[in-house]
C-alpha cells in the first residue's frame, strides 16, 4: 500500500529526526509527519555551544543538517499539516492527517515535543508578535538598539537574555526568585554582561500598550507593590508544555499531561514509543531529545524484528 509504513514518527524535532534516521538506515520505511516547522524547539535557539562534537551551531542550522541525514536514508518527511485523528491500540495503527489522508503503520514513535509556556496575564495574547516573543532567534533582531525584558531564570533564559544583547541596547532579566535555576556558567556570563540588569523576586502582571506593547506592570513578589516600566518588548523563557493535548485517552498520560515511558521508550500501548520533550523526564536538552529518539527507534527495529520471528516460527 503506497500510505503504509513500517514506521510512523509524529514530530520532526531533534528526537523525531534522529528517530527518522535511525529506522531509515535500517531499512525501514518511515513517515515523519511534523505539523509545525522541521526543528521543533531547536530552531529557536540562536546559539547551541553543548552538543558533543559541534562547536556552536544554531538550531535552525543543526535542524537542517538532521532533516538531510534522515532523507538522505531515504525518510519521507512531511510538514505544516494537522494530524486529526490517530487510532493506535491495533497491531496496524492509523493516522488521519487534514481529515483526509490515512497513513498506517506498524510502530508509531511520537515526539510531538512541546511548546513555549505562557504567563497567562493580561495583555499576553493581545501583543503576542507586537512586542511579546517566546523566540530569540526569530525576533531579536527586530529589536536593535532597543529596550527589552526577558522572563525567567532556567537555562534558556539567561542564555538568550545574552544572545539578546547583541541587537538590544539593554536587556532586563526579571524572574520571581530570589536566585536563578540556570547552570552556574550561563549565570556567571548573564551578570559580567554590562548589558544586563535584574529584577529578582518580581513577575509581570499585565502587558500594556495600544497597536503594540509599550509598558508592563512589574510586581515584587515580597512586597506586593506595583511599578510601571515603559519597555520595547519582552522575551518569555519560562519553559514547556508538552503537545499531548490530542493524545489524552489514548495514550497514558501524567498529571502534567506528559507521555508515560520505561526505559525503552515504550508507552502502554504495543507498537508505540515515544521520545524527546513530549514524555516524563527530568532534563530537556537537545542532546537528551536525541538520545531519546535514538533509543525509541532502536526498541522500534527490535520490536519488528521480533514480531517477523513471531510470524516466522
Amino acid at each position: 500500500m503506497e500510505n503504509h509504513y513500517d514506521v510512523i514518527i509524529l514530530g520532526a524535532g531533534a528526537a523525531g529526526l534522529t528517530a527518522g534516521i535511525y529506522t531509515s538506515r535500517a531499512k525501514l520505511k518511515t513517515l515523519i509527519l511534523n505539523e509545525g516547522t522541521v526543528g521543533g524547539q531547536m530552531v529557536l535557539t540562536h546559539e547551541i555551544a553543548n552538543y558533543p562534537g559541534v562547536e556552536n551551531i544554531s538550531g535552525y542550522a543543526l535542524a537542517r543538517i538532521m532533516k538531510k541525514q534522515a532523507q538522505d536514508f531515504g525518510c519521507q518527511i512531511k510538514s505544516n499539516l494537522r494530524i486529526s485523528a490517530l487510532h493506535l491500540d491495533g497491531v496496524v495503527k492509523r493516522v488521519e492527517v487534514n481529515e483526509s489522508t490515512v497513513y498506517t503503520s506498524a510502530i508509531v514513535i511520537i515526539a510531538t515535543g512541546g511548546k513555549s509556556r505562557t504567563l497567562g496575564v493580561a495583555g499576553e495574547e493581545k501583543y503576542k508578535g507586537n512586542g511579546i516573543s517566546y523566540c530569540a532567534t526569530c525576533d531579536g533582531d527586530f529589536f536593535s538598539g532597543r529596550e527589552i525584558i526577558v522572563v525567567g531564570g532556567g537555562n534558556s533564559a539567561l542564555e538568550e537574555a545574552v544572545s539578546l544583547t547583541k541587537y538590544a541596547s539593554k536587556v532586563t532579566i526579571v524572574h520571581q526568585f530570589d536566585h536563578f535555576q540556570a547552570y552556574p556558567i550561563a549565570v556567571e556570563e548573564a551578570r559580567n554582561n554590562p548589558k544586563i540588569d535584574f529584577i529578582m523576586e518580581s513577575t509581570i502582571d499585565e502587558f500594556i500598550g495600544e497597536e503594540s506593547l509599550r509598558r508592563v506592570k512589574i510586581r515584587h513578589i515580597p512586597s506586593a507593590t506595583v511599578h510601571e516600566k515603559p519597555i520595547d518588548g519582552v522575551f518569555i523563557f519560562i519553559g514547556y508544555v508538552p503537545n499531548t493535548e490530542s493524545l489524552a485517552g489514548i495514550i497514558e498520560l501524567n498529571r502534567w499531561k506528559e507521555i508515560i515511558v520505561d526505559e525503552s521508550r515504550s508507552t502502554n500501548l504495543p507498537g508505540v514509543f515515544a521520545a524527546g520533550d513530549s514524555i516524563a523526564k527530568k532534563y530537556r536538552q537537545v542532546t537528551t531529545a536525541v538520545a531519546d529518539g535514538t533509543i525509541a527507534a532502536l526498541s522500534a527495529v527490535s520490536y519488528i524484528h521480533d514480531a517477523a520471528k513471531t510470524r516466522a516460527a
